[in-house]
């Protein structure tokens, strides 16, 4: 009972990444790849009023290329990026690429003045940007003396600056397979920012052996086959993006629809059927919630009917997690319940064609891994930051462990420090920060060892699970170490009402809770109720929303140790969006920030 065919390494998905990745650089493999599939479609919109096969693509690059050279671009420098998910950052990527410099990507939320602090940091003199990020970047380059160009991809040439159409094809003798030609596996890929929770961002800086260090990895571990299908939708700043959605899926020839609008993702789905997807946790436990809405809305028969189907499912999924058998009732009502629901639900949510389907960037709650195992999407759960270009662990294919972020990848090192720290070593370890050699040496030790900040455990057959971020760690009054993200996750899949958990208790006698209402589920929940109010601030006053989360917090409870237990909480009177003043652009916790703001709401829950 899968979504698709096993994903299982074998030596022909190796020989193809082979022969096109090689020991070259990214604007190599490219070159290599448009000349194994010329006439396959490479990026295209949703409604194809864009869309560029390979050979297309490859000529547009190599002219914007060129426009980049006689703007006095060369290799070795830096290009920023400051895109939405569509063709022409594809486009505008490769092209700096091609002649050997560094695009990296800024968030979209950014204020100007963190704008300006990431492009002075990169040392980049040009700079691609759209229209609808003028203002801001604008803004921004009041303090960037060095930036001498900037391209608006859909810009009218005002304010001092280029329009694409005007720098691609302005340098016809521009040859770019010679410039590719001429670049090194160890240049320097690109930048990724850190999403500066702990102060202002670093450049994670990340080179060619980097990224195929990785995507060999992916590969001979069976998780991606070549081909296929993919969505690019989420930032480009972000090196899941990045590895994932946009250099893997080029390298192995699949073909990429980008989505503009991460709120529409799912509807993306079934419109694309992907062959691959990866997600970050939140986007997973909004499918789940959107489905238990559409459950919770049937007629009590109907509801009871696929309540009991989900149940069995689960069941089955637990059982054989603990490596016991399934009794011959559960293997047969699961059986029918996939013929008959799961199968039709896997094709709603657009999943019934994906191959590989992966989760990453933070915890993922045990509940929503098992919910789409339940169903027959066999959700694989990893593990990886920026430093290690994207991935390091991943749940093998053919053997899952849920609530754990899998093995290392073929190739990658992973240990334990004394204290619990997780350390990785390889080839996919970043250059180093940027600017920063210091804090470089503290991450990096002399033997290649990278400390990642992550506590974890290591079980007996190798599978590496994450407990928490080092610095976040809770001590309690009484000295007690506790994971607020391992109870924020149990929080979270108690109840499809809570989109959103905070738990503080550190220094404090006893834990508490910030919850935030799911702004998909809650509304669904409170018409079926009976409850009158429907926008987020109003369901957060109602007294019996807040009945129904103290159900959920109390089945939370009976999970935890009595110390990690949340004894009181508040519901947040609106949602928490990425790039907010709670959320960094990457979905993780602000947790300082959240401190300050709801300062009188804590305090409150501890007089």
């Amino acid at each position: 009972m899968t979504s698709a065919p096993d994903a299982t390494p074998d030596s022909t998905s190796i020989e193809e990444y082979e022969s096109i990745a090689g020991e070259g650089t990214w604007g190599q493999a490219f070159r290599r790849r448009v000349a194994a599939d010329p006439d396959r479609v490479a990026v295209h919109t949703l409604d194809d009023s864009t869309s560029l096969t390979y050979a297309e693509l490859l000529a547009r690059v190599d002219a914007v290329a060129g426009g980049l050279v006689k703007l006095g671009l060369g290799r070795g420098e830096t290009v920023a990026l400051m895109l939405s998910n569509r063709p022409e950052f594809h486009l505008c990527d490769l092209a700096a690429a091609t002649i050997g410099a560094a695009p990296f990507s800024i968030y979209q939320t950014l204020a100007p003045e963190q704008i300006a602090y990431v492009v002075a940091d990169a040392g980049a003199r040009v700079a691609i940007i759209e229209k609808a990020f003028c203002k801001q970047f604008f803004e921004a380059r009041k303090q960037l003396d060095a930036l001498e160009h900037v391209i608006v991809i859909d810009g009218d040439g005002r304010e001092n600056t280029h329009v694409l159409a005007d720098v691609e094809g302005s340098n016809p003798d521009f040859d770019g397979a010679a410039a590719a030609a001429a670049t090194e596996p160890d240049d320097l890929l690109t930048l990724i920012y850190t999403s500066g929770t702990t102060g202002p961002p670093k450049g994670v800086q990340l080179s060619n052996r980097n990224l195929f260090t990785v995507a060999r990895a992916v590969v001979e571990a069976g998780q991606v086959p070549p081909g296929g299908r993919v969505i690019s939708w989420l930032p480009t700043a972000h090196i899941a993006e990045r590895a994932l959605n946009y250099y893997l899926p080029m390298v192995l020839g699949s073909t990429i629809t980008t989505c503009d609008n991460p709120r529409e993702i799912v509807s993306y789905l079934p419109k694309v059927k992907p062959s691959f997807f990866f997600a970050v946790p939140r986007i997973w436990e909004k499918m789940k919630a959107g489905i238990e809405a559409q459950i919770a809305g049937q007629p009590d028969d109907q509801r009871s009917l696929v309540e009991s189907a989900l149940a069995a499912a689960v069941a089955k999924v637990r059982l054989e997690q603990r490596g016991e058998a399934v009794p011959a009732d559960i293997a047969a009502a699961v059986e029918h319940a996939d013929r008959e629901l799961f199968s039709m639900l896997r094709q709603l949510l657009g999943l019934d064609q994906a191959v590989a389907v992966l989760v990453g960037a933070a915890p993922t709650p045990l509940e929503v891994l098992e919910f789409f195992h339940a169903i027959g999407i066999r959700l694989a759960d990893g593990w990886g930051m920026s430093e290690t270009c994207a991935i390091g662990t991943v749940n093998p294919p053919e053997r899952m462990k849920l609530g754990t972020v899998g093995k290392p990848l073929p190739g990658i090192e992973v240990k334990l420090a004394d204290d619990g720290e997780v350390l990785i070593r390889g080839a996919n370890i970043m250059m180093g920060y940027r600017n920063q050699p210091e804090k470089t040496a503290e991450t990096i030790a002399a033997d290649g060892w990278l400390a990642t900040g992550d506590i974890g455990q290591i079980d007996a057959d190798g599978y590496l699970k994450i407990v928490d971020r080092k610095k976040e760690i809770i001590i309690n009054a009484a000295g007690k170490n506790m994971s607020p993200a391992n109870i924020e996750a149990t929080l979270k899949g108690a109840s499809a009402l809570i989109g959103q958990a905070c738990v503080i208790g550190d220094a404090r006698p006893y834990n508490t809770a910030l919850l935030v209402l799911d702004a998909d589920f809650a509304p669904a929940w409170a018409a079926k109720n009976g409850v009158a109010a429907t926008t987020i601030a109003e369901l957060a006053a109602d007294g019996r929303v807040r009945a129904a989360v103290q159900e959920g917090v109390d089945a939370a409870n009976a999970k935890l140790a009595r110390v990690e237990q949340i004894k009181k909480f508040h519901i947040v009177a609106g949602d928490w969006l990425p790039g907010g003043d709670e959320l960094t652009p990457t979905m993780k916790l602000k947790r300082k920030p959240i401190a300050a703001k709801y300062a009188a709401e804590i305090d409150a829950l501890y007089a």
